[in-house]
């Protein structure tokens, strides 16, 4: 993961930007993630009761699925900006759940840049198409159009 001038990230709008490491989706931080949400939802948390379902086992969360983007962004070799004093998430134009991720499953990150502009001097917000893969799966678990804006 190396830094970029930010007119050369701007002109990487369209492009893949990297993809992170695989990380192991574990009963442990699926169980602490119920934990913090109060989401406890037996399809999470109860192995076998979870047996019983579709699935055949727990599966995280839909929403720890994208909470990860933060680590999956910082273990993947995506270039960030030169400069950054700061950033934020700002929202999302859209999220979707596209098939589960079952408990000890592999993911990893894949990103692509949208759009990179400049909303004031010093101030960028970058659109990123945020993918979530399953390794051994063909369809991903998430796709999202996530916003965030950096200050340099």
């Amino acid at each position: 993961m190396g830094t970029v001038k930010i007119n050369e990230m701007m002109n990487m709008a369209g492009q893949e930007l990297g993809t992170s490491e695989w990380v192991t989706v574990d009963q442990e931080m699926i169980d602490k993630f119920a934990d913090a949400t109060g989401d406890h939802q037996f399809i999470h948390v109860n192995p076998e009761a979870a047996k019983m379902t579709p699935f055949g086992t727990t599966i995280a969360h839909g929403f720890l699925t994208l909470s990860l983007m933060p680590m999956l962004m910082q273990k993947s070799d995506m270039p960030r900006p030169e400069g950054i004093k700061m950033g934020v998430n700002y929202g999302g134009n859209k999220v979707r759940f596209l098939a589960p991720v079952k408990c000890d499953s592999r993911v990893r990150g894949r990103f692509k840049l949208l759009e990179m502009i400049e909303k004031r001097p010093g101030q960028y917000q970058q659109t990123i198409e945020f993918t979530v893969e399953i390794e051994g799966e063909d369809k991903p678990a998430l796709v999202a159009e996530w916003i965030s804006q950096f200050f340099i």
